[in-house]
């Protein structure tokens, strides 16, 4: 009777990946062994990694579809508002253009 694991084989990418990376990181004198068990414990890691990823992957395009969802049942109750009143208008942007002129009047006029 053969009982099937929950846990899939490693694919060959990650198995290259983490032998890339014991070998790297082998020290002078480190028997065969002891870089293979290395590999496993990076590959292992490897693994872990991507199923965390997925896992926030998954939740994140289940909070992107509910705004969605809640976006297109607000848009259809209300009407956007804007952001500036129309009567009232900036006043940041001309006050800083006339000081730059006046700057750079004084700059023109002072220079020898």
């Amino acid at each position: 009777m053969v009982r099937y694991s929950k846990q899939k084989a490693p694919s060959p990418e990650t198995q290259d990946e983490a032998q890339k990376i014991a070998r790297a990181t082998q020290q002078p004198g480190q028997t065969k062994e002891q870089t293979r068990l290395i590999a496993k414990g990076i590959q292992r890691g490897i693994d872990e990694y991507k199923k965390q990823h997925k896992a926030k992957s998954r939740e994140l395009n289940k909070r992107v579809k509910q705004v969605k969802a809640q976006g297109q049942t607000a848009d259809a109750e209300e009407q956007p508002q804007e952001t500036e009143s129309p009567g009232r208008p900036a006043l940041l942007p001309w006050i800083l253009l006339v000081l730059s002129w006046v700057l750079f009047a004084g700059f023109v006029m002072l220079k020898p």
